[in-house]
């Protein structure tokens, strides 16, 4: 039976729930005021005190965004939108507000223009059952958070998230939360977040380790770029390149420009046309400003960034079937477009070969998903690991049986097992039928080790050995996992 429970924080009191298996949940608690009229496209200001007390039984609006409602991707990644103004709110899971427990901050990813702390397959029960206090949060994407012409304040979505790990700080107490024992984890943009948080001057101090899940230390754009996506945008809706003038346009149709804009950049990848987005595709990250972010977080990372903080990072072994697989492009590969597009990587043919004699019964599009998934996902988190002096290595091999067994271990499908929601209706399309619930133990167990302890369970990444562990049925630590096929990427940006 479910009952009402009631914390004091430094704005005015929350009311959550407790539920009928003893967690306690607070959801849509403001860290910030909302960011609309005067504080739009403004640094993140702090809420308004309240009077009485709040009610944080459910969750609170979502950041705006047009979310996929029909296709593979609704179906596997399903998303949650809610409107109102007052979202950058966060939520938390905590099995008691007594003794100082770890604290895991999830930061969800979407490229940049998707996603929210409210879906409901980011539930954070299982880790507070397990000693944890888990806080989602929400913050400002696509161009709410990260459109920019070199005017103004940048990177408004990483202020966002800095904001809210100061409220974290200040407040998680509270809680049951020990402030002094914060991780931060996320996935795909949110990992590509933990490690540009790393880089960060402002956000030191303000966590202890990162977790980084599919995104690494390279996924962020000049202020050239910046501008270049910039004006193309104003160019489709026909106004002025400035936010202010964007900012006027009607949402729906700043979505649909939006949603043009990378169709155009996937098109034509060209640098000439959108500098560094023309290599990940993404129109809106990061964008290395000069002060806030003053490099790409790997050079920062190899200058010492970060260097007090515990770092976990990895990957999934077949991360870019999800691109593949659904739409039935795989199999319309052909050799020839494998070739081209391996070349454009910068693989040699020697490379590609590489690829293709570790796979002899695979087709093209099996070789050209391996290709990619290391160029855009493996080799970069790698990198991370042989710039950082205490980082473990993890790869998520579990392959998934839906579609045919081809999805395999597709980008996003650690996600259930991180979080241990192995049943949440919104993974069951992505994981199929029985999913193996002895690997979501193992997997949630090392999150939760490393959060707790800074250790997952295996020894650190070395150059000299490449220690990493592979989570699978039988999950095993590996060393130097294909080095053949790492060792063809090194030179290669």
């Amino acid at each position: 039976m479910e009952s009402l429970h009631t914390i004091t924080t430094q704005y005015g009191d929350v009311s959550g729930i407790k539920t009928s298996n003893g967690i306690l949940t607070f959801k849509g608690i403001p860290y910030a005021a909302p960011p609309v009229g005067t504080n739009r496209f403004q640094p993140p200001k702090p809420p308004m005190p309240w009077t009485g007390v709040k009610d944080a039984t459910a969750y609170g609006a979502t950041p705006p965004q047009i979310t996929p409602t029909t296709g593979p991707f609704a179906e596997l990644l399903p998303n949650v939108v809610i409107p109102g103004d007052d979202y950058l709110n966060l939520n938390i899971w905590t099995l008691s507000t007594t003794k100082k427990k770890p604290v895991m901050v999830f930061i969800y990813g979407g490229a940049f223009t998707l996603g929210s702390g409210a879906v409901p397959g980011y539930d954070g029960s299982s880790f507070a059952r397990d000693g944890v206090v888990l806080v989602t949060i929400n913050y400002r994407i696509g161009i709410e958070g990260f459109l920019w012409f070199g005017d103004g304040v940048p990177n408004l979505g990483m202020l966002d998230q800095i904001a809210a790990l100061k409220w974290v700080r200040d407040n998680i107490s509270n809680f049951g939360g020990d402030p002094d024992n914060v991780t931060i984890f996320g996935e795909s943009a949110g990992g590509m977040s933990v490690c540009t948080l790393i880089a960060i001057k402002e956000a030191q101090g303000l966590f202890r380790r990162a977790i980084a899940e599919s995104g690494a230390g390279h996924s962020v754009i000049s202020p050239s770029s910046a501008k270049l996506i910039g004006t193309r945008l104003a160019e489709i809706l026909g106004v002025a390149p400035t936010r202010e003038a964007i900012g006027e346009v009607d949402i729906e149709k700043v979505f649909a420009a939006q949603d043009q804009l990378s169709s155009e950049i996937m098109a034509k990848p060209l640098t000439e046309l959108w500098g560094e987005a023309a290599f990940n595709l993404m129109p809106f990250e990061p964008v290395i400003d000069g002060q806030l972010l003053t490099a790409t977080p790997i050079e920062c990372i190899a200058n010492g960034a970060g260097k007090d903080v515990d770092i976990l990072i990895g990957t999934n072994s077949q991360e870019f079937r999800l691109f593949l697989v659904p739409d039935g492009i795989l199999p319309k590969i052909t050799d020839s477009a494998l070739n081209i597009a391996a070349s454009a990587y910068g693989l040699s043919e020697k490379s590609i070969q590489t690829y293709r004699t570790n796979r002899p019964d695979s087709s093209p599009g099996d070789v050209l998903s391996a290709i990619i998934t290391d160029w855009f996902y493996r080799i970069p988190a790698l990198r991370v690991a042989e710039k950082h002096e205490k980082t473990y290595v993890y790869e998520f091999s579990w392959g998934s049986p839906a579609y045919n067994n081809l999805l395999g271990a597709c980008h996003g499908i650690e996600l259930a097992f991180v979080f241990d929601n192995l049943t949440n209706a919104g993974f069951s399309n992505m994981l199929g039928n029985e999913p193996p619930q002895q690997l979501a133990d193992t997997v949630h167990k090392a999150w939760i080790n490393f959060a707790t302890h800074g250790n997952p369970g295996w020894d650190t990444y070395k150059v000299n050995n490449r220690t990493s562990m592979r989570f699978d049925i039988v999950s095993q630590v590996t060393i130097d996992d294909r080095a053949d096929e790492r060792s063809v990427w090194d030179g290669i940006r």
